[in-house]
This record gives C-alpha cells, sequence and structure tokens, in this order.
C-alpha cells in the first residue's frame, strides 16, 4: 500500500479470490482417501559457461565448472539412484522436465518409464518470466512439442524453470492446452485460477518441503530435510480427516541424489510408506488435477 495523500488497497493479481481453508467444501480423493501425496522429481539441463544454475558454492569466472559438474552428477548418477528407490517402495513419480534433457540425457527421463510428464521449460538456465510473452509463447510451445514428441503424450501439467512467471503466465499456459500449473505455493488443496480465456487449476507444490530452498538456500543437511518430510506427512495424515489435503515432496537429483543424503531420503520416504492406510493416496500432481477438475462446480475454490 502507498500513501501519496490518497490510502490505495494493494495491487491484486486477481486470479483467485481469498478463501480459508476451513470453510470450503469437503470432499474425497479417489477410493475415500483424504491426503495425496505425491513426488515431484525435477530433471533439469542447464547451459555450460552461461545462464542459471543452483550453486553448491558461491560461483567465480565463467565457465563455472565446479557448480556445473555438481549438477551434472544428478543427471549421470543421481537420478538413477533415486529411480531405483521409487520403484523399490511402489511410488508414482511426476517428472518436472527440462524438454533439453530428451536432448542430453534422455536415459535419465527413461529410467521412470510409468511416471507422468510436467512440462518445466527447455532449461534451467534461463527464466520464462523476464521473456517478452511472444518469446514466453514460443517456450511454452517448444517445450510442449518436444515433450510429445519424445513421450508420447501431450503434457497437461506446468512448472516454470525457477518459478518464474511473467503477467500472462497462466493465460499463455490455459491457452496452450494445459490444465494445472504447479508455480503457487500458497495453499494445502487445489485452487482455480481465472485466466483471461478461462480458468487453470492450481496444484499444491512445496516450497519448504523442496531440498533447493532447503539444502541449497537455508544450509540445512540431508538428515533435516528428511525429518521434516516425516514430520510434515504425519501433520498432514493427522488432519486430512477434517478436510482434504496434497503433500507435495520436491527433489532434485544432483541434490538428494548424493550418497549420504540419498540415505535419508530413503529412510523419510520408507517412513510414509510404511503409514500408507486407508487416507493415503500415492499419486501424481495430474491425477490430482484430474481428479479435482472433475467434481462438482464449486467444490474447488
Amino acid at each position: 500500500m502507498r500513501y501519496d495523500g490518497f490510502m490505495r488497497a494493494a495491487p491484486s493479481h486477481d486470479r483467485y479470490p481469498y478463501s480459508a481453508v476451513g470453510e470450503r467444501p469437503v470432499y474425497d480423493w479417489p477410493y475415500g482417501k483424504r491426503l495425496a501425496v505425491y513426488i515431484a522429481l525435477n530433471l533439469e539441463w542447464f547451459s555450460f559457461g552461461e545462464g542459471l544454475g543452483a550453486e553448491l558454492v558461491p560461483a567465480g569466472h565463467q565457465p563455472d565448472v565446479l557448480n556445473y559438474a555438481w549438477r551434472d552428477y544428478g543427471n549421470r548418477v543421481g537420478v538413477f539412484r533415486l529411480a531405483e528407490l521409487f520403484a523399490a517402495l511402489k511410488l508414482p513419480v511426476s517428472l518436472l522436465v527440462n524438454s533439453d534433457m530428451y536432448a542430453h540425457a534422455p536415459q535419465a527421463v527413461a529410467a521412470f518409464p510409468n511416471a507422468e510428464i510436467v512440462g518445466h521449460g527447455r532449461s534451467n538456465s534461463e527464466r520464462q518470466g523476464e521473456l517478452t510473452e511472444y518469446r514466453e509463447l514460443r517456450l511454452i510451445e517448444e517445450t510442449t512439442a518436444a515433450i510429445e514428441k519424445h513421450s508420447g503424450t501431450r503434457p497437461r501439467g506446468w512448472l516454470g524453470p525457477w518459478i518464474s512467471q511473467s503477467h500472462v503466465t497462466p493465460d499463455l499456459l490455459q491457452e496452450a492446452g494445459y490444465t494445472y500449473l504447479l508455480d503457487w505455493c500458497h495453499d494445502d488443496q487445489p485452487v482455480w485460477m481465472k485466466t483471461r480465456k478461462g480458468r487453470i487449476l492450481s496444484v499444491p507444490y512445496p516450497q519448504e518441503i523442496n531440498d533447493i530452498p532447503q539444502i541449497v538456500a537455508r544450509k540445512r543437511e540431508g538428515a533435516d530435510f528428511a525429518d521434516m518430510i516425516a514430520d510434515a506427512f504425519d501433520v498432514l495424515h493427522a488432519e486430512c480427516g477434517k478436510r482434504p489435503l496434497v503433500m507435495g515432496i520436491a527433489l532434485h537429483p544432483y541434490i538428494v541424489g548424493q550418497p549420504h543424503r540419498f540415505k535419508h531420503l530413503a529412510r523419510a520416504l520408507k517412513h510414509i510408506a510404511g503409514r500408507a492406510d486407508d487416507k493415503v493416496w500415492f499419486t501424481t500432481a495430474g491425477a490430482i488435477a484430474a481428479h479435482a477438475a472433475s467434481l462438482p462446480q464449486g467444490t474447488v475454490p
């Protein structure tokens, strides 16, 4: 809010109205479940010698070999360690795929033959929110076409590289045929967002139960992150008797695919899998979106 002689209301995005979680309609997930749990595994490619990238240590001059190689470890080694764990625990996976992965590391995507593929831009060396509307549309079109070509299925969900959006991103996604997005981390339930030609569903994607903010940014390590996963599940499991909830777990192979962190991630996921009961639905982001969209008008805010 700004004061310049008159009081002016703070600007709003006008995508969705405020809604208190305890005042919404109560519904079930399929089979009468109440807690939908999904793994969001980010498969990302990075340019060498330019562009953006998560950092293990502060970058020096380009080419930044240290940080580039650290990220590359995830696509060469860590991702396959994770694939074996998810298969052993029979956990579904939503793969958030940079389309450049198909050109540079297709085996990493192929390690998850039954996974849902979610659009995640071309690479994680760029932010789509910094582009003009035309260039952003081209990014969405190029990513979609590449995923459809290589997977045989057109993606229905999207997470922007670096969770970056412009003022028209939801509009462009909906107009390109996307039915849900993951960028808005504002709720524990799906929420409808208005677009200029209709609407698109926002499915909860975590920024707290996410290895980049916790391990890279906040400098917590694998044991702490695993405890967070288990603790979040326990709270949501106890709470879901009141209302349907979504728990996402956001992972990156170059972080939790490292051996010393993988050990603790495995512990947390085994804890969750071991507590599976008639309340818990292990699923994908796309299945959550499809079920929410099928509910009677007004059920999902």
